[in-house]
């Protein structure tokens, strides 16, 4: 065991050389995560989702007329506006108490703030307000989607950084699309999904047989019967 003072005597080549030893030794002993069944279920999910609303798209391009009147106007974007406002004060809320809930909250608030400029200039078309409408999602609601979205990116990669730190890495953070999101995993989502059921099969099999030495004929006999001597 190193005393607290043999580890303030080292440098800090050292002491990362000696955080990446630790590292090691957990994760060979540590299971990786998002390697589970459940999460594989789940990727297929999304990809069979992006191929069935790809072509859900497809069909509303050609069946939807391009003028509709609608009712229950008011109630639509004042619910809308309602959702923007939440996502303001949850965002204002984790920023003010510096919790890790502020980067979910910039996301959806950008996702909202798109939403928002998406269907205020698409609905005004050939309108009057059309001009407005442009003007506000230029220059209020998409430079505040982009910051949210950056400021989110940029706590990601702080809390990256930190934990690179604390497993003995250094160098600069890589990109967000290189980072894996739990460890390394081996195979399409698909395949390890079919290898898993395979295994859950052969498993269960394995426990309907009978152990060895038994499931002879003289299991067969009446229970009543005494055993021959």
């Amino acid at each position: 065991m190193l005393e607290p003072e043999t580890l303030a005597n080292l440098s800090v080549f050292q002491r990362r050389k000696l955080l990446r030893a630790l590292v090691a030794l957990e994760q060979d002993t540590t299971p990786p995560s998002a390697s589970s069944w459940k999460w594989d279920a789940v990727l297929v999910f999304i990809v069979v989702s992006c191929v069935l609303l790809a072509a859900w798209i497809a069909v509303l391009a050609v069946t939807l007329p391009g003028f509709y009147h609608t009712g229950s106007w008011r109630g639509a974007w004042v619910g809308f506006d309602i959702g923007l406002l939440a996502a303001f004060a949850a965002t204002g809320w984790a920023a003010w108490r510096r919790r890790q809930l502020l980067i979910i909250c910039l996301v959806v608030l950008a996702t909202l703030l798109l939403c928002d400029a998406w269907f205020d200039v698409v609905l005004d078309v050939k309108t009057p307000e059309f001009l407005t409408s442009l003007l506000s999602a230029l220059l209020v609601e998409l430079p505040l989607a982009i910051l949210a979205i950056l400021m989110a990116r940029r706590l990601v990669r702080l809390t990256i950084e930190q934990v690179m730190r604390y497993e003995g890495l250094s160098g600069q953070v890589p990109p967000l699309w290189q980072i894996p999101l739990g460890g390394p995993a081996v195979g399409t989502p698909l395949a390890r999904l079919i290898k898993a059921r395979a295994e859950h099969k052969a498993v269960a099999a394995a426990a309907c047989m009978p152990p060895p030495g038994q499931g002879s004929t003289d299991d067969l006999r009446d229970p009543r019967r005494p055993p021959a001597a």
